[in-house]
């Protein structure tokens, strides 16, 4: 009777140590996408600024007048300041080009799209970026800071099966991602017509359409930049209202996804505003 008490015990010990662990997956890759921490100069500055920080980790040899004005934002913000060995900080940034500095951060705090077009509502003719599947952070976070510059209204992300903001993306972005709005949602296609109901023309991506430089650009516009490696997917390509193309004379027939949004962002740019 023992012996067979104890064989259940062991197979209920083996039974919790085989049991798949698929429930605790979603928590880390949610914790993974908070965004805990922003890292190098510019773009700690910008999320202190912003009222984001919580805790501020700086090299315990680092010096000078940049090194000065985070430890002034940080007293002013009431953030701790952490004097830390750089491998301490080397772990912090995962590797990254931190420049002697890492700060925690809150979670980055994303629009809805309802929150976007209210916040836009009152400009005359709004320029929004809709990101389809894009992967690469360093791409996202160019994008975000060429938006910035260029005067992009807002951007919207999907949900799944794309780049968050994550620290590679704040330090890309130098710091844009906390000026230009983001709005994450579950369903691009739904959030298109939604969009074509608020008065928005839909502009897409391809190899073949409309030359951008004869691109009109008055009214509310969305422009929809695709996948780094397979362009816009087939079910957004049915809600564009025009396709765009940049011309190419090269050998490679294709353009990094961040250049060409750029180019484009600042056609519209060019086209809104008086020398």
């Amino acid at each position: 009777m023992k012996d067979k008490k104890q064989w259940q015990k062991n197979d209920r010990r083996k039974q919790r140590n085989t049991r798949p662990k698929e429930r605790h997956e979603p928590v880390e890759a949610a914790e993974a996408e908070e965004n805990n921490f922003a890292f190098g100069h510019h773009a700690s500055v910008e999320a202190l600024q912003a009222g984001r920080g919580n805790k501020l980790f700086l090299q315990e040899d680092a010096h000078g007048d940049k090194i000065d004005l985070l430890k002034k934002l940080a007293k002013e913000q009431a953030v701790p300041v952490k004097w830390v060995p750089k491998q301490k900080l080397d772990t912090l940034s995962d590797g990254g080009v931190h420049q002697g500095v890492v700060l925690g951060i809150t979670p980055y705090e994303y629009l809805t799209l309802e929150d976007l077009l209210a916040k836009t509502s009152s400009e005359e003719a709004p320029f929004l970026l809709i990101l389809d599947s894009l992967e690469d952070p360093h791409n996202f976070g160019s994008i975000l800071r060429t938006a910035d510059a260029s005067g992009v209204s807002g951007v919207i992300i999907p949900k799944h099966r794309s780049v968050g903001i994550t620290p590679v993306v704040t330090k890309a972005s130098t710091g844009a991602v906390e000026y230009v709005p983001i709005a994450r949602v579950t369903n691009l296609a739904q959030s298109i017509k939604q969009l074509k109901e608020a008065g928005y023309w839909i502009f897409g991506t391809d190899m073949a359409g409309t030359d951008y430089r004869q691109w009109k650009v008055a009214g509310p516009i969305a422009l929809i930049i695709g996948n780094e490696g397979k362009g816009m997917s087939a079910g957004l390509k049915k809600e564009v209202d025009e396709m765009l193309t940049i011309p190419m004379t090269g050998h490679v027939q294709s353009l990094n996804a961040g250049v060409a949004a750029g180019l484009l962002m600042y056609e519209v740019f060019r086209k809104r505003s008086e020398l």
